[in-house]
């Protein structure tokens, strides 16, 4: 397995050249999430901008218009697209929040601490809705029929993961189907979309879909270990939120399947919810350590971020080109 990321420069990567990239279009795309945003009940915008505006980078919808970029299209059919694919990101956070318990989002608190569960589940049926508007006025149906085929796979994947819930048994490769759907499928499907508007050959929708889809896991492969490396602030959660409600991310299959015996009990106690303080933490975190889970694991997204990028390597060097492929080594690079 891959653990090298190809690198632009000996710099930490960032964001930046994509930002700079697709700041224009990044303008309109705003413009149509606040104009869809609107409503005669103040909840509804209130509670949907408390998240939009919650400091989240938008890489979502950047990757729909970098890919744009890099296919060469010139129209502007990809921003309301690009709206649609914030408002199914945002809508999947609000029910996530709900079906999780969460406190914390991007270092603020949740709508359902605020609002209450009703208005965050109600407001994310909302812009699940005003997506759907989005993709329709684009006035392409391969367009809608990927966005809206991501959008029941993502909800899928939600049931998988709800299905599997404090099961210590749960193998990596139901682990990886649970979040190929509910991560992966919208970064492939943000990126797709761009070389269907602009009438590109199926061969690049099909890179273009395993750009996005690879760097969609090893987005989720960091994240599963930043929870076992890093604070709060680092986060933009609770330290431990993924341990105390159970979750069996990668370090803990890896951790669980290395185990002892005294070892494994711990995390059957731990995932069924009878080891969840903050000296249970701790021990979890040493436990991941010392088996070398958070590391395979980030081996792992390095393995992804690589697949990611070889995805794109036919389509001509470029502005676009290199800030793609400096967003896979920044979602690598986030866990240091």
């Amino acid at each position: 397995m891959s653990a090298t990321v190809q690198r632009l420069a000996g710099t930490q990567p960032s964001l930046d050249p994509m930002i700079h990239l697709v700041a224009d279009d990044m303008l309109r795309v705003n413009d149509a999430i606040r104009n869809r945003m609107t409503s005669e009940i103040p909840l509804i915008p209130e509670l949907a901008g408390h998240l939009i505006a919650g400091g989240g980078k938008r890489m979502r919808p950047m990757l729909t218009l970098a890919s744009a970029r890099l296919v060469g299209y010139s129209g502007s059919r990809h921003h309301g697209l690009a709206a649609a694919v914030e408002f199914i990101h945002t809508a999947t956070l609000l029910h996530d929040d709900v079906v999780d318990g969460s406190d914390l989002r991007r270092g603020k608190r949740t709508a359902n601490t605020i609002w209450g569960n009703p208005a965050s589940v109600l407001v994310g049926d909302f812009l699940f809705s005003r997506s759907f508007e989005l993709m329709v006025e684009s006035g392409s149906l391969r367009a809608l029929k990927i966005l809206s085929n991501a959008s029941a796979v993502i909800a899928e994947g939600e049931v998988n993961q709800l299905t599997a819930a404090r099961r210590v048994d749960l193998a990596e490769d139901r682990y990886l189907e649970i979040i190929n759907a509910k991560t992966a499928a919208l970064f492939a499907a943000a990126c797709r979309i761009a070389a269907v508007v602009a009438d590109r050959p199926e061969a690049e929708e099909t890179a273009l879909d395993a750009y996005g889809r690879n760097l969609g896991i090893a987005f989720q492969l960091v994240d599963d270990a930043i929870d076992y490396t890093s604070d709060a602030g680092t986060m933009g959660k609770d330290a431990g939120d993924d341990f105390r409600e159970g979750k069996m991310t990668l370090p803990v299959i890896l951790a669980y399947a290395r185990g002892d015996a005294e070892q494994r009990a711990f995390w059957k106690d731990a995932v069924e919810g009878r080891r969840d303080s903050d000296e249970d933490f701790a021990q979890a975190i040493a436990l991941v350590q010392s088996s070398h889970s958070v590391a395979d694991t980030m081996a792992r997204a390095r393995h992804y971020g690589q697949q990611a990028i070889d995805a794109i390597a036919p389509f001509p060097a470029g502005a676009a080109k290199d800030a793609m492929i400096e967003a896979v080594e920044f979602a690598v690079a986030r866990a240091y």
